[in-house]
C-alpha cells in the first residue's frame, strides 16, 4: 500500500471520529466526513459523469442560460458559502427530478422543466435544491452511506479502473436519499430564498401539488430520493401565511413559456 494511500485511509479514520458540523440552516450538528473545500472537489469530480449518465447537457443556450439567470437570483440570496460557485444546469433526461451535488451544482431534467408552468415554480425547485447544497444535506448523505467509498476513489483516481469506479460511485450518488426532516427544512428554507429573490412564494405550494398528482399516477424519480414528509402542501401554505412575506412577487408565466417551454418543444 503506498503512502498516499495509508494517509488518505487515516485521513477519512479520523474524519469519522470528528466529522460533526453545524447546518447553518438548523444550527443543528450533523455528520460529515468532508469539509466544504472538499465539498466543491466532490462536485467538480462527479458532476460530469452524473450528467452523463442522466443524457448529458440539454443543447439549448437559451434554456441553459435562462435557467442560470432564475438559479443565479436563488444563490445570491442564500446563505453561501465562500467555497461554493453555483452552477443551475439542465439534464436532456425525460424522468421528473431534479437533485444537488455538494459545492453548488444543480441538476433539473426535461421532464420536470416540461411539468413546470411558470418562472417562480422553477424557483422553488432550485431554491429547495440549493437549501440541500447549503445544509449540506448531499454531504451528509454521502458521508453517511458512501463516504469511505468517495474518499478512496480520490486516492484511486489514476488507477486503471479509476473511470469504472467513478460511473458506479456516481449512480449510488443519484440513487441518495434525503431524510423527510432534510426534506422539510429544504421545503421551508427553500421558501424564504425564493420571496427574497422576489417570486411568489404560493407557486411552492402548486409545484409540490403537481409533483403529488404525478405521483398518483406513476412512481416519478424526485420522490424517490426526495422523500415527501407528511402534510407538505398544509406545511408550506402554513408558513407562507405566518411568515408575513410580501404579495404581488414574480410568477413569470410568459417568460418560462417563452424561455423554456417553447424552447423545448421545438
Amino acid at each position: 500500500m503506498n503512502n498516499k494511500l495509508k494517509y488518505l485511509i487515516l485521513s477519512v479514520f479520523l474524519s469519522f471520529l470528528t466529522g460533526c458540523v453545524t447546518n447553518p440552516i438548523s444550527g443543528e450538528s450533523q455528520f460529515i466526513i468532508f469539509s466544504e473545500e472538499q465539498d466543491v472537489e466532490l462536485g467538480k469530480n462527479y458532476a460530469p459523469e452524473i450528467e452523463k449518465q442522466l443524457g448529458g447537457q440539454i443543447q439549448n443556450l437559451v434554456v441553459q442560460n435562462y435557467l442560470n439567470s432564475i438559479g443565479q437570483q436563488i444563490a445570491r440570496v442564500s446563505h453561501q458559502p465562500p467555497y461554493f460557485s453555483y452552477q443551475y444546469i439542465a439534464l436532456d433526461d425525460e424522468m421528473i427530478n431534479a437533485f444537488a451535488l455538494p459545492g453548488g451544482y444543480i441538476f433539473i431534467t426535461k421532464g420536470m422543466l416540461l411539468k413546470l408552468e411558470n418562472e417562480a415554480q422553477l424557483a422553488a425547485i432550485l431554491a429547495h435544491e440549493t437549501i440541500h447544497v447549503v445544509a449540506r444535506h448531499s454531504s451528509a448523505s454521502i458521508s453517511r452511506e458512501i463516504g469511505m467509498e468517495v474518499a478512496l476513489s480520490v486516492a484511486l483516481s489514476k488507477s486503471s479502473g479509476a473511470a469504472t469506479q467513478v460511473a458506479g460511485i456516481s449512480r449510488q450518488i443519484i440513487g441518495l436519499s434525503y431524510s423527510r426532516s432534510q426534506e422539510r427544512e429544504a421545503d421551508l428554507g427553500g421558501l424564504d430564498y425564493m420571496v427574497k429573490a422576489g417570486f411568489d412564494p404560493w407557486q411552492m405550494v402548486k409545484t409540490m401539488q403537481m409533483l403529488e398528482a404525478e405521483q398518483k399516477t406513476k412512481q416519478i424519480e424526485f420522490f424517490s430520493t426526495h422523500p415527501s414528509p407528511e402534510n407538505r402542501v398544509g406545511y408550506i401554505s402554513q408558513a407562507i401565511q405566518s411568515r408575513g412575506y410580501p404579495t404581488g412577487l414574480r410568477v413569470g408565466a410568459e417568460d418560462y413559456q417563452r424561455f423554456i417551454l417553447n424552447e423545448l418543444k421545438n
